[in-house]
């Protein structure tokens, strides 16, 4: 029998809810008894008879002998990895995980500019030195691709004693680099590939989506199983492959980042997600790639439309056609007027507006009914703006497309200089003037944003999603980067992690 059939810890889990006994142990609801009455409304009582703590027959996630242990391993056959941790607290504690326990202080460690907010949280955790390296832009679509292996080397060579690279693989909108020519390089000093791969759980599972991380060469890879298989939200695993990464020092690491009240819920979700997607994955991930190829070619027919395609260019080796990015610039709109109109009124929702494009996540969970609502959400939306004339009453102050002579680009993916020709520096970053370890624990003061350019920023500010910060603990503030925050909130954008949300003051550190 095929091993992965099995689902020992969702087994575990359905027989330990349904064998009466007394709860004396948490959680006070005791079985759904004690929840209130409009959640139960909501959710149904089976679901809190689910809700069960680390008891003796369901395994301990810290110290896995029993079920939890089983079902790792099974998830590492199913992902290609050696080993394999379950995540609770989302992806968030696994890209923290991975710093920690490769990075001590003083450490640096080579990433891209348009790293995730939880990156920096490991830096701060670890006291790590970031070694930024610029991304490729696409000044068309105003997205940045992945960092190229030339550039991961001149890091390298510059800054020979770093202990670690991490990179994003594929970015929000999909876009996958040359991976293994990035794990190639980085393993010639004998350190790690680190990967944030969130949004690439599905890539092992069928042959035309790109390779996945572990197959390209990546050490260690953490993937948001919730966002694009069949697990619960903040449910994600973190894979290990080689000897690179010191699996004690994984596992120490994550003691620290997750809870010691893991949810069997997520847990379970897991197991049963990793058994749907080794034993059905290619026929799951062939209907996704056709729904999502009905999509791209219904909407390319839009008028005042475009969808971003594969293509030949750094930083931008392949596509995962199953992310779907339409720009809407054209009809005069940004994407989070579009996102607004369409989520309000036409009952289609976007998982990522920007100021030119919307990008639309096309999973195993979609339906053939879905895509023809996104479709014709697009062709109501075009109609009702009169056909992208690009003057119609929804533009707002702060959404104009990118004016060609702006020296800086957010494109989505953090602050980035842009040169005369429309192409980002890759010349990088330097160090920040103080670790973000430092900046975040250093006495801070707050002063009018005026007053804030060129002073050492105290906070981790970013749009989100996705969640890419534009200023964090210990760098220097920009009037570009303030400019930048200003035109989002003035879009309809959501910015995080600020202590003023109007953005008029900001706390900085004392010089």
């Amino acid at each position: 029998m095929n091993s992965q059939t099995k689902t020992p810890l969702l087994d575990a889990l359905r027989d330990r809810t349904n064998h009466p006994h007394a709860p004396f142990y948490a959680p006070g609801h005791k079985g759904g008894q004690g929840i209130s009455k409009p959640l139960v409304e909501l959710l149904g009582a089976q679901v809190f008879r689910s809700d069960l703590p680390e008891l003796p027959e369901l395994d301990n996630l810290f110290n896995p002998e029993g079920v939890i242990a089983e079902a790792q391993n099974l998830a590492a056959e199913a992902f290609g990895a050696e080993h394999t941790r379950f995540l609770v607290n989302g992806s968030t504690c696994g890209i923290m995980a991975a710093i920690v326990a490769t990075c001590g202080p003083g450490d640096k460690v080579i990433l891209p500019r348009n790293i995730h907010s939880s990156a920096i949280s490991g830096l701060i955790l670890s006291g790590a030195i970031p070694i930024f390296v610029n991304p490729e832009y696409n000044s068309d679509w105003d997205i940045a691709n992945c960092i190229t292996a030339a550039s991961v080397a001149s890091a390298l060579k510059q800054h020979p004693d770093a202990k670690a690279v991490m990179v994003v693989y594929p970015t929000y909108h999909g876009v996958c680099g040359d991976l293994r020519a990035i794990a190639k390089i980085t393993h010639q000093y004998n350190i790690p590939l680190l990967v944030d791969e969130a949004h690439g759980a599905h890539f092992n599972f069928h042959p035309n989506l790109p390779e996945s991380a572990l197959s390209a060469g990546a050490d260690l890879t953490v993937q948001s199983i919730h966002k694009t298989l069949g697990a619960m939200t903040q449910a994600s695993m973190l894979h290990i492959k080689g000897s690179r990464v010191d699996i004690q020092k994984i596992n120490l690491a994550l003691q620290l980042v997750q809870s010691t009240s893991p949810s069997y819920i997520l847990l379970a979700s897991l197991d049963a997600a990793r058994q749907q997607i080794a034993l059905h994955g290619q026929e799951l991930m062939t209907q996704t790639l056709l729904l999502a190829e009905k999509a791209r070619s219904g909407i390319s027919q839009i008028s005042g439309l475009s969808v971003l395609e594969p293509l030949n260019t750094p930083g931008f080796v392949k596509l995962d056609q199953t992310r779907l990015t339409v720009k809407v610039s054209n009809l005069g709109i940004t994407g989070f007027a579009a996102d607004e109109i369409l989520n309000s009124q036409l009952g289609v929702t976007a998982e990522l507006p920007m100021p030119q494009h919307l990008t639309f996540i096309i999973s195993l969970g979609n339906t053939e009914t879905d895509i023809d609502n996104l479709v014709q959400g697009f062709q109501n939306l075009t109609h009702n703006l009169g056909g992208g004339h690009g003057d119609c009453a929804h533009t707002t102050a702060g959404e104009q497309d990118a004016h060609p002579t702006r020296k800086f680009t957010l494109c989505g993916t953090g602050i980035l200089p842009v040169l005369e020709n429309g192409v980002i520096s890759q010349l990088g970053f330097p160090p920040p003037p103080l670790s973000p370890r430092e900046a975040f624990f250093s006495p801070s003061e707050t002063v009018a944003a005026d007053k804030a350019v060129d002073r050492i920023s105290a906070e981790l500010i970013c749009p989100y999603p996705p969640g890419i910060p534009v200023l964090m603990p210990g760098e220097i503030i920009t009037q570009e980067a303030q400019e930048y925050l200003q035109q989002i909130l003035a879009s309809g954008g959501k910015i995080t992690g600020c202590s003023d949300p109007r953005l008029q003051t900001l706390k900085i550190v004392p010089q």
